[in-house]
């Protein structure tokens, strides 16, 4: 009886050590944010451009009027003040939409577009939204003034399907980080929360080498490969495999990639600073496919993430070290006992997932135009969820994952606001989970 108390109760520890590693980790996704982000009260981070104005009707202001600014995958949202004052920041000097929240104006009233000053234009099939571009400054003043009018809005259907593309657009690049961790987690059963940072990393190099250095473009993605791929090779074989082969259990290992990951954001904030830095050529003009506006970098962008992720698939089912992955990812015991060499299996794994992590890192670094210390924490959650809604260690379960989380971000904010719409990615999870646990494509395992 005395054995079989113990049996019983040691479960509970474990469930403790893991409650307070996920607990642990909460602190560390939240607290780095808001110390070191130098923001406006609404939340808008301060930087060298922004748009600015009053919004007034027969000569009086009018206050709590929503405003919002998209371009080149960044967006940011204010009011206007009691005074009819409102300021929105961008991270570059280029073209963007101002859109006027028009649920907001006082009924029977729109935007007076005879009005609007030079450089400010209307989109086509809209009376709330507007083209604006810098002058010689990087401050533009917009002025509006309302007046009597019929409100004309882009459909619901159209805004659908341009928020779709642009899920799917997300979801391919938050594909290629997802699947290296997935495979990661396949052959090693690591969670590795440092993944932020391997993403992270590959923006980094860009801008080092494109921008610091001034040396082309091509050259910084290149080396930013090389680099992905070298830092992938130095994590397991200066931490992880020493690690492995000292025995420590999947919770310690995980706690250590906590502070792995500590480490590099801290030193990758000390390399590059806490500002944004754009890469050459980031928010280019947009091209109008129907309802759907996308730039050549989007383009680019799409193309590039198909081709790595059909890459991937002809590896893992046609070549011989892609058969040993999966083989370890089932079962290590027998892999090896086959013949298998495991460890240079998952080293080649860490390998090719930092590349893809620096490929992801590059186009999210144009996504969502600019390169930050910390953005690839801002991609983990989600990571994460992609892989626990594909199936864990499931590389094809995680670009569906990451489908179906860039589907539920982008197309949500037609209905919430746009600070909340990572949550819909993580409801999307728990409904999933909650009649199928093991997944989409992962397969249910019997415990004790």
């Amino acid at each position: 009886m005395g054995l079989r108390s113990t049996a019983l109760r040691r479960p509970r520890g474990w469930l403790f050590a893991v409650l307070v590693s996920l607990a642990a980790t909460l602190l560390v996704l939240g607290a780095p944010v808001s110390a070191h982000a130098d923001t406006t009260d609404d939340g808008q981070e301060i930087t060298d451009f922004y748009f600015a104005g009053n919004i007034t009707f027969e000569g009086e202001p009018i206050e709590g009027v929503g405003l919002k600014v998209e371009g080149g995958g960044f967006e940011a949202e204010t009011e206007t003040d009691a005074e009819g004052k409102w300021r929105l920041y961008v991270p570059e000097k280029e073209k963007y939409t101002i859109s006027v929240d028009e649920d907001t104006l006082p009924e029977g009233v729109i935007v007076d577009v005879g009005q609007l000053p030079e450089g400010v234009s209307p989109v086509d099939g809209t009376s709330g939204s507007f083209e604006a571009e810098f002058g010689l400054t990087g401050t533009k003043i917009v002025n509006l003034f309302l007046g009597e009018g019929e409100r004309v809005s882009v459909s619901m259907l159209d805004q659908i399907v341009s928020r779709a593309v642009g899920g799917i657009n997300f979801g391919l690049l938050l594909g290629l980080a997802s699947m290296g961790a997935a495979l990661i987690y396949g052959t090693t059963r690591l969670s590795n929360f440092a993944h932020g940072e391997m993403v992270t990393w590959g923006g980094v190099v860009v801008v080092l080498v494109a921008s610091f250095w001034q040396l082309p473009l091509w050259l910084g993605i290149v080396a930013a490969v090389l680099a992905g791929g070298l830092l992938g090779w130095a994590m397991d074989a200066g931490l992880w495999r020493p690690l492995r082969r000292r025995g420590l259990g999947i919770v310690q290992l995980m706690i250590v990639s906590i502070g792995l990951s500590l480490a590099m954001r801290y030193v990758l904030q000390y390399m590059i600073g806490g500002g944004t830095l754009q890469l050459p050529g980031a928010s280019p003009t947009p091209m109008q496919f129907g309802p759907v506006s996308l730039s050549y970098i989007d383009l680019i962008a799409m193309g590039t993430s198909l081709v790595v992720i059909i890459g991937m698939a002809y590896f893992l089912t046609r070549t011989r070290i892609g058969k040993a992955t999966r083989a370890i990812s089932d079962n290590p015991q027998l892999a090896a006992a086959s013949g298998i060499d495991v460890d240079r299996v998952i080293r080649i794994v860490w390998i090719l997932a930092g590349v893809l992590a620096a490929i992801s890192g590059i186009l999210w670094a144009y996504f969502r135009p600019g390169v930050k210390w910390d953005m690839g924490m801002q991609m983990l959650l989600l990571m994460f969820a992609a892989i626990t809604l594909g199936g864990l260690g499931s590389a094809v379960g995680a670009l569906i994952g990451s489908i179906i989380v860039g589907l539920a971000v982008e197309v949500s904010t037609l209905w919430i606001p746009s600070d909340l719409k990572y949550a819909s990615a993580l409801l999307a999870l728990i409904l999933i989970l909650l009649f199928r646990p093991q997944g989409l494509l992962g397969r249910k395992e019997r415990l004790g």
